[in-house]
């Protein structure tokens, strides 16, 4: 039997170690966020963040009350198995009945299946996926390589920016930063948020950085005039 998690999906992926403000709106998750405050106990006031594959399970920020009643709940072949907890740092109760809060990613986990509760918002059963405690050997030898790699795609991307001032001693910290600020496809962040350990993350993320730089590469050396850019197309 695993844990019991409140879920929230969303359509971002959230990482260990990484900030995530969230606006809150919906009555469900307003009572998410209630029930997390009033709980006692040692520990942390976590929900999980799970992936929607395709969708949108929130409201729009101007929409009112709950969904229709006649929209299909989300179901878990609508989401990625793996997430990620989000851990409440901060919590503001706007006049409205709305939430501003500012959460940490925490732990990651499995979704095993969906759990019926009395809740209004989703609950899972899941079961905790774990880094190990000291990246081992080939972590720390990967490490150094795909920060070159990372500050060499960022040069290309943002030329005009900063690069990394600060940069994570720790081999899985810098993994997670990589993964959750490299401009990558869902499905690729999802992947490496399920990397079974940093070595094999690291991996991962030192091929896609040295795929997009050779891209970006090629981009910046062949520049199209503006000229071009401003002629009316040919409907042929």
């Amino acid at each position: 039997m695993g844990a019991i998690l409140p879920v929230f999906p969303l359509g971002t992926v959230l990482f260990p170690g990484l900030v995530l403000p969230l606006h809150i709106f919906e009555e469900r998750y307003r009572t998410l966020v209630r029930d997390l405050v009033a709980s006692t106990g040692d520990e942390p006031h976590e929900f999980g963040v799970v992936t929607l594959r395709h969708g949108s399970e929130v409201l729009s920020p101007d929409a009112e009350g709950e969904p229709p009643a006649d929209e299909p709940p989300v179901v878990a072949g609508q989401l990625y198995e793996v997430g990620c907890t989000a851990e409440l740092r901060q919590v503001t109760e706007l006049p409205d009945g709305r939430f501003d809060v500012v959460t940490v990613g925490r732990r990651r986990f499995r979704m095993l299946s969906l759990a019926a509760g009395p809740q209004p918002y989703l609950t899972a059963e899941v079961e905790w996926l774990h880094d190990e405690e000291a990246a081992d050997e080939t972590a720390r030898l990967l490490a150094p390589r795909v920060l070159t790699a990372f500050r060499t795609y960022l040069d290309l991307l943002r030329p005009d920016s900063e690069v990394l001032d600060q940069v994570p001693d720790d081999p899985t910290v810098l993994s997670h930063l990589v993964a959750a600020t490299a401009q990558l496809t869902t499905d690729e962040r999802q992947e490496l948020l399920a990397a079974p350990d940093t070595a094999s993350r690291l991996r991962a993320e030192l091929r896609i950085l040295n795929r997009e730089a050779g891209l970006l590469a090629k981009v910046r050396a062949v520049p199209v005039p503006l000229s071009d850019l401003a002629r009316p197309v040919s409907p042929n």
